[in-house]
């Protein structure tokens, strides 16, 4: 009975899977995007003692990005950022850290006019600040600590298609970081610039 049951669960999860990948399979549009970023974030609030006096404000963030819509003009999407030089924690040049905010998102991308998309996303995702320092590594071997939130995101965009399937998408985010001790403030935003394709026609 309990060999007859395993099997049942099994199939029913393989048609499940079947199904998902049947959907992306026959999606309307798969974009893929590179873009280029800086953050800015609230300075130590007066008489804020939970947070330390550092602000992730300044530097250029890398990042690549995707969407998947499959319904109408929604869909999911995900994205990862990072920053693109090794930032001195608190002026400390023995301390270089490096965030990275990943995250994934619900999409809608309503058509505006010709060419012209809006774009509404909002997820949860992490961050994830590396500490480098010699004997670090959390037990593997690497050259960092790494120290991780929970975040939701919320962001728009406006895409723009100005030859074919390649697309322009100025955006902005905010990401709201859970238990965010080690920097000045709960609240980053990211601002930039992406450049992508679209698969699947616009």
């Amino acid at each position: 009975m309990k060999q007859i049951l395993r099997t049942a669960i099994l199939l029913t999860l393989a048609c499940a899977a079947l199904a998902v990948v049947s959907n992306f399979a026959q999606a309307q549009k798969i974009d893929l995007a590179f873009g280029l970023s800086t953050v800015t974030a609230p300075p130590l609030s007066p008489g804020d003692n939970n947070h330390a006096p550092v602000s992730l404000s300044g530097g250029t963030y890398p990042g690549f990005s995707a969407d998947v819509l499959f319904w109408h003009n929604l869909g999911i999407g995900g994205e990862i950022y990072w920053k693109g030089n090794r930032g001195k924690y608190g002026g400390d040049s023995t301390l270089p850290f490096r965030p990275m905010f990943l995250d994934l998102n619900a999409v809608y991308a309503p058509k505006l006019a010709s060419h012209t998309y809006l774009e509404l996303v909002g997820g949860i995702g992490a961050l994830d600040t590396r500490i480098y320092c010699q004997g670090c590594g959390n037990g593997y071997n690497t050259n960092y600590a790494s120290d991780k939130h929970f975040m939701a995101d919320f962001g728009a965009g406006l895409k723009v298609y100005p030859a074919r399937n390649f697309f322009v998408r100025p955006e902005a985010k905010l990401y709201l970081v859970n238990n965010n001790l080690n920097f000045s403030s709960p609240r980053v935003v990211r601002y930039g610039l992406s450049i992508g394709y679209t698969f699947g026609g616009h």
